[in-house]
């Protein structure tokens, strides 16, 4: 019996069973194995299997500011996934994988053994979670072809890693917008408490509190909107060309309004908000409503004369909670 490799070359093909050996964790089905020694998770990424439910793990050919994002798809094949239950728990050790210093191995399926069934995996390299935005959700199919949420991580290089055209998301054939449940975001899907370190206000930074407060604030309006007998729901879009995907925020399908909402009112913020209506609201039509949506911002408050004075002119409302209402709603097309 030889010894394992101490460590897989970029590059290099395995079996499972020969990279568990390295790697440590189960060498049974499952596309994310976790190791607690040696400390690792390996990530078994295969595009033959993804496509059967209608998604594809691969390199963004967007990059950002940080550089290049590879997104890969999380446990669980029936209903909504979670990080929690049976998938879901495998799902919380990526969430948490910083945390408890365990790196993400990532491989890739590249056939089977000659005259086997047996799959063989190329490695891509080690990577970390984005710190910023470590996951999207959207809408998928599952193994029954049902609907369903959809946790998508987002996964940024460590070091040099191996960048194969094959490992591509394919762009977008045509633009589509599809609607989505309203729910079909992060802010609707919870961390496990017990996995999760909580901050207090004190510690946390602007950028996180803002996001909680837009949170809160989507909740609101998302019930004070349905209480009035309203249908919300989002947008999931795809653009002619593009890799990535886009999630607007509440649409109001009963009015035709596209909001964008926001937890703070500052300039940065409202002028964010006003360049994301802009951009969607180019996609957002529907059968019903062939005209471009209404649009509005939805802010914890008005903010100052000129920033009112900037959206009136994109001919952009105001939305912001008043007591148990909301003030600044686009009135009823009925």
């Amino acid at each position: 019996m030889t010894n394992a490799a101490a460590e897989f070359k970029l590059g290099q093909i395995g079996t499972r069973p020969e990279i568990c050996a390295v790697y440590g964790g189960s060498r049974n089905s499952g596309g994310i194995v976790p190791s607690r020694e040696p400390k690792n998770i390996t990530l078994f990424s295969d595009h033959e299997v993804g496509v059967t439910f209608g998604y594809h793990d691969g390199w963004l050919a967007e990059h950002d500011e940080l550089g290049p994002v590879f997104e890969y798809t999380a446990a669980g094949k029936k209903g909504d996934q979670t990080f929690t239950g049976k998938f879901g728990g495998n799902n919380a050790a990526v969430l948490h994988h910083a945390r408890d210093g365990r790196p993400l191995r990532l491989f890739v399926a590249v056939g089977t053994v000659l005259g086997t069934d047996t799959k063989r995996h190329r490695y891509v390299g080690e990577f970390k979670l984005d710190a910023h935005h470590p996951y999207v959700v959207r809408q998928g199919l599952d193994e029954d072809k049902q609907w369903r949420r959809v946790i998508v991580f987002r996964l940024r290089p460590v070091g040099t890693v191996q960048h194969e055209v094959e490992d591509e998301i394919p762009p977008a054939l045509t633009t589509l917008a599809r609607l989505v449940p309203s729910n079909t975001t992060e802010g609707k899907l919870v961390a496990p408490e017990n996995n999760t370190k909580k901050e207090s206000p004190r510690a946390a930074v602007p950028a996180t509190v803002a996001k909680r407060r837009e949170g809160v604030l989507s909740d609101a309006f998302e019930a004070y909107l349905k209480a009035q007998g309203h249908i919300v729901m989002r947008f999931q879009i795809r653009i002619k060309g593009k890799t990535g995907t886009l999630l607007s925020d509440l649409y109001d399908v009963t009015d035709h309004v596209l909001y964008e909402l926001k937890g703070t009112y500052r300039r940065e913020a409202v002028r964010m908000a006003l360049g994301q209506l802009l951009d969607y609201s180019r996609y957002t039509r529907t059968d019903e409503h062939p005209e471009p949506p209404r649009r509005a911002v939805v802010l914890p408050a008005l903010p100052d004369e000129d920033l009112r004075d900037l959206l009136v002119e994109h001919e952009i409302g105001i939305v912001h909670p008043s007591g148990d209402t909301f003030l600044g709603v686009p009135p009823s097309l009925n």
